[in-house]
């Protein structure tokens, strides 16, 4: 894909990327870090060890998450400097706009997308 193709995608991974990064701030209340956020949380002296140990988890889940995100995004802006953005990673084909619109950061066409995931330890 050339790179004027490539402009409304970037401009949406540009918007997804700055919507991602204020969401993180907002969640952990501006500048604090995750961890900071996460000992203002736990540890309460009314909250029963399980609560703790539930909302630790999902703290950690929510980063994994939002690192991935990140991680997928920018990714996918590297591949549009490389020009290879709309490529399957793994098998090279096109993959379809209407994916590519639906999901900017995709970087398998969807039957390489499934059988990785039927591949994916559980």
């Amino acid at each position: 894909m050339d790179k004027q193709h490539t402009v409304p995608y970037q401009q949406q991974l540009l918007d997804m990327r700055t919507a991602l990064l204020a969401q993180i701030s907002a969640q952990r209340g501006g500048t604090v870090s995750r961890a900071d956020a996460a000992a203002d949380h736990f540890g309460q002296p009314e909250d029963s060890r399980a609560q703790v140990a539930t909302e630790r988890e999902l703290e950690f889940a929510l980063g994994e998450r939002e690192t991935a995100e990140l991680t997928a995004i920018d990714a996918a802006l590297a591949r549009i400097e490389a020009g290879t953005y709309g490529l399957c990673t793994d098998c090279g084909v096109t993959i379809p706009a209407a994916r590519l619109q639906a999901s900017p950061e995709a970087w398998r066409c969807i039957p390489c997308q499934e059988k990785a995931e039927q591949t994916r330890p559980a």
